[in-house]
C-alpha cells in the first residue's frame, strides 16, 4: 500500500506544484505579499504527506514573537517546504542552484531567501552576513541547515561555518531544531512511509559565543536529539 500511496503522492506533489507555482506568480509581483506563496506551498506539501499517511508534531518551545535563527536538521525536502508555513514566514539561507529553477526560483527570490554560492568560499561567507544584516531588518526569523545539504538518517557529516556567519553577524539567538523526517520520506526515490516526524525545537543559543564553542554546542544538541529522534523510529518500525 505505501507504494501506491507514494505514487499517488508524488504525482500530486509534481503536478499540484506546477499549479500552485503558476498561479501564485502574480501574488509574487509583490515582494511584501510573496510569503504568502511560500505558506501556501508549505501546507500544500504538509498534504501530499498526508496522502502517504505521514503527520507531524512539534516539541519543545518554539518561540513567538522573538526574531531567532532557526539551526534545522536537514533530512528531506518536507521541511524545506512545510517550515515555512509552520514558522511563518522564515527567510531561507539556501543554496544559490535552487534560486535558479525555472519560475520557482523566482518565487524563492521574492520571499526574501537568501542564496548561497558554495563555490564561492570567504566570498560567499562575505555575502551572507551581507545578506543576513538586511534581511534582520525585516523582523522575521531566519532559518539555516547548518550542514548544507540533506543528511540520511543515522549518517554524519559536518556542520558549516555559514551557520555562525549568521549567528555573529546578527547577534541573533539560535534555536537548534532536531527532526526525524528522513525516516519517512526519504532523501531519494518517490516512495514515503507512514508515520509521525516529529520536529523538537531545543533551548536557544544565546549570542555572544566564540565561533569553537558555539559550534561544538549547536552539533551536540542537534546531533543527540536527532539520534534520540531516529531511535525511536527504529523502535517503532522492528
Amino acid at each position: 500500500m505505501s507504494w501506491l500511496t507514494s505514487i499517488l503522492s508524488a504525482i500530486v506533489f509534481y503536478i499540484g506544484t506546477s499549479v500552485l507555482v503558476i498561479l501564485m506568480l502574480p501574488v509574487c509581483l509583490s515582494a511584501r505579499i510573496a510569503p504568502l506563496a511560500g505558506r501556501l506551498w508549505g501546507r500544500f506539501a504538509s498534504f501530499v504527506a498526508w496522502i502517504s499517511g505521514i503527520s507531524f508534531r512539534l516539541e519543545g518551545n518554539v518561540p513567538k514573537g522573538k526574531q531567532v535563527i532557526y539551526a534545522v536538521k536537514h533530512q528531506s525536502a518536507w521541511e524545506t517546504m512545510v517550515l515555512f508555513w509552520v514558522l511563518y514566514d522564515p527567510i531561507i539561507v539556501m543554496k544559490q542552484e535552487l534560486m535558479r529553477i525555472p519560475f520557482i526560483g523566482w518565487v524563492f527570490k521574492r520571499t526574501g531567501s537568501i542564496g548561497v554560492d558554495r563555490s564561492a568560499g570567504m566570498a560567499a561567507l562575505k555575502k551572507l552576513k551581507r545578506d543576513a544584516l538586511i534581511a534582520v531588518e525585516t523582523g522575521r526569523p531566519l532559518l539555516i541547515f547548518p550542514q548544507g545539504t540533506r543528511v540520511l538518517p543515522r549518517t554524519e557529516a559536518p556542520y558549516q561555518i555559514g551557520v555562525y556567519a549568521l549567528y555573529s553577524a546578527t547577534g541573533l539567538p539560535v534555536v537548534p531544531v532536531a527532526l526525524n523526517s528522513g525516516s519517512f520520506w526519504p532523501r531519494k526515490g518517490i516512495r514515503k512511509y507512514p508515520g509521525c516526524i516529529t520536529l523538537e525545537f531545543l533551548p536557544e543559543i544565546a549570542p555572544g559565543l566564540q565561533r569553537a564553542a558555539f559550534m561544538a554546542t549547536l552539533e551536540e544538541q542537534i546531533e543527540q536529539a536527532t539520534a534520540r529522534l531516529e531511535k525511536g523510529d527504529s523502535t517503532q518500525k522492528d
